[in-house]
């Protein structure tokens, strides 16, 4: 029997038309476009807009439908859709229902992913050990936040960072081997530098948690900074022992895009140059789950067949 690899066989990608710049964060926080672009590397961020649509149901959804029309694939033939993200429509229903139903996709089922940045790469593992089994023949995985709507844009130190946005990928099965050939996968339990104080069963909205803005980003961007580098680049360079991957021949490293200074530390540590490094954080900043789909969705028309990318 032959081996089933799980391929990228299309991308999709939607970003609101509203744009952010570092001039109108200066008139909401006490920040400047100097700071900003020292230490975070944002000069301008997308931000969905209630006129324009709600929620990232809104965003998948339009990423998904350009998908479809790119890879002239019907709709019916989809059998599974993967959302990853942490800022979901609802608790319940789960955004990929949304987004199948809105797409008619009646032969799919699916599912939300919440595992913040590092969502879409579990997502895809997910999706691809479907197809490796033999389960499904093509899915579809999406990453995408509406950070917007649970950013504080009273603190100066957060608020600059994010974005929205949304991209997709198609998977499908083949017998050749390309595709997604190898993964390293961790959770980190500490959790203190980077969390949501309150919201969820353990503390649930009351007066007292909205009051005190217990409902956004927390993070303390000194110790994340220095345990991004570490995690990532362990991580790439335990891929890339076990697969004969060298600064040589690694075509593309596609990092999460957090901070402009962690994209390149990691890449000085594997000694990648930096014409090897997707970065677009300057104009996408970071958009959590979505970030690495985003990148894919850029740079596609730089991508062929046979590269070697990892992501991290």
């Amino acid at each position: 029997m032959e081996k089933i690899n799980a391929v990228i066989t299309g991308i999709g990608g939607y970003v609101p038309d509203y744009i952010l710049d570092n001039e109108e964060i200066s008139r909401l926080v006490d920040t400047s476009d100097e700071w900003i672009m020292e230490r975070i590397g944002v000069k301008t961020r997308h931000i969905l807009r209630p006129e324009q649509g709600s929620g990232t149901s809104y965003m998948m959804t339009r990423a998904v439908r350009q998908l479809l029309e790119k890879t002239q694939a019907a709709p019916e033939s989809v059998e599974l859709v993967i959302c990853a993200t942490t800022t979901p429509d609802y608790h319940f229903p789960s955004t990929a229902s949304i987004v199948i139903g809105e797409l008619g996709l009646r032969n799919a089922y699916g599912y939300d992913m919440e595992s913040a940045c590092a969502g879409f790469l579990f997502a895809m593992e997910s999706g691809a050990n479907y197809i490796r089994a033999g389960r499904y023949k093509r899915i579809i995985v999406c990453g995408g936040e509406h950070m917007s709507s649970m950013v504080n844009y009273q603190d100066r130190n957060t608020c600059p960072i994010f974005g929205d946005g949304a991209a997709c990928v198609m998977m499908e099965a083949t017998t050749e081997e390309v595709g997604l050939m190898d993964g390293y996968y961790r959770v980190e339990h500490d959790f203190d530098h980077l969390h949501m104080e309150a919201g969820g069963s353990a503390r649930m909205p009351s007066h007292e948690t909205v009051d005190a803005r217990q409902h956004f980003v927390y993070q303390e961007g000194r110790a994340v900074f220095k345990h991004a580098v570490t995690k990532m680049a362990d991580a790439v360079d335990t891929v890339a022992k076990r697969n004969g991957l060298t600064k040589e021949n690694i075509t593309w490293l596609i990092p999460h895009q957090a901070n402009v200074r962690i994209e390149s530390a990691v890449a000085r540590r594997l000694g990648l140059e930096e014409s090897h490094v997707m970065i677009n954080i300057d104009h996408m900043a970071n958009t959590s789950g979505g970030t690495l789909p985003l990148c894919l969705w850029e740079f596609e028309p730089k991508l062929k067949k046979g590269d070697r990318i990892i992501f991290t």
